[in-house]
C-alpha cells in the first residue's frame, strides 16, 4: 500500500514518517486534501483511517475514492457533527464505519483469539508498537488529561 499519513505538528509528522509512511503531511498547517489530489490526482484514496474526528472528517470525504471507505476510529478533536447521508452519494457511494473494539472482543474466545495474534505479531517483530508514554497508575487522571490534549503519540500506558 501506499501510504498517506496526517498528523497535527512537526514531532507526529516526523513519526509517521518514521513508521513507513510515503508521505507525511501536517494537517495544522497544509490543506491535506490539497495535498494528497496533488501528489495523488482526485480522489485516490480506497480507504482513510481517521483518528481526529471533527476536525477531518468531512474532508476526508473529498479524497475518497469511488465507493471508498472511511473509517473512524477516534474523535481526538471531539465527536463528528451529524451530517447529511448525501454527502456520501455526492461523493461517490461511499461507506462509513464507526468501529468499537467491543464488537470485534464480544466473547471470551475472541477477545483470547485477537490478543493472542496481537502478542503474536508483536513476539515476530512484525507488529511495532510505539509506547510514547507511561504514566503511574495513580496519575491516571494526568494521563486522561495528556490524551484529551493531544498531547500524546502512540500508546499511553499506566503502570501498576
Amino acid at each position: 500500500a501506499f501510504v498517506y499519513a496526517t498528523a497535527g505538528g512537526p514531532e507526529k509528522v516526523a513519526v509517521a514518517e518514521d513508521a513507513g509512511a510515503d508521505v507525511a503531511i501536517d494537517y495544522q498547517t497544509a490543506d491535506f486534501v490539497e495535498a494528497i489530489t496533488e501528489h495523488a490526482g482526485p480522489k485516490p484514496l480506497d480507504v482513510v483511517y481517521d483518528g481526529v474526528g471533527r476536525d477531518t472528517f468531512l474532508r476526508d470525504l473529498e479524497v475518497l475514492r469511488l465507493r471508498g471507505m472511511a473509517v473512524l476510529f477516534g474523535q481526538s478533536s471531539g465527536p463528528v457533527e451529524p451530517f447529511d447521508l448525501q454527502l456520501l452519494n455526492k461523493h461517490g457511494s461511499l461507506y462509513v464505519t464507526r468501529p468499537s473494539l467491543f464488537h470485534y472482543v464480544a466473547n471470551r474466545e475472541e477477545l483470547e483469539r485477537r490478543a493472542n495474534d496481537l502478542f503474536t505479531a508483536i513476539g515476530e517483530e512484525w507488529l511495532d508498537v510505539l509506547i510514547g508514554a507511561r504514566f503511574p497508575l495513580e496519575d491516571a487522571g494526568e494521563a486522561h488529561r495528556a490524551l484529551e490534549g493531544r498531547k500524546t503519540i502512540g500508546k499511553v500506558l499506566l503502570v501498576p
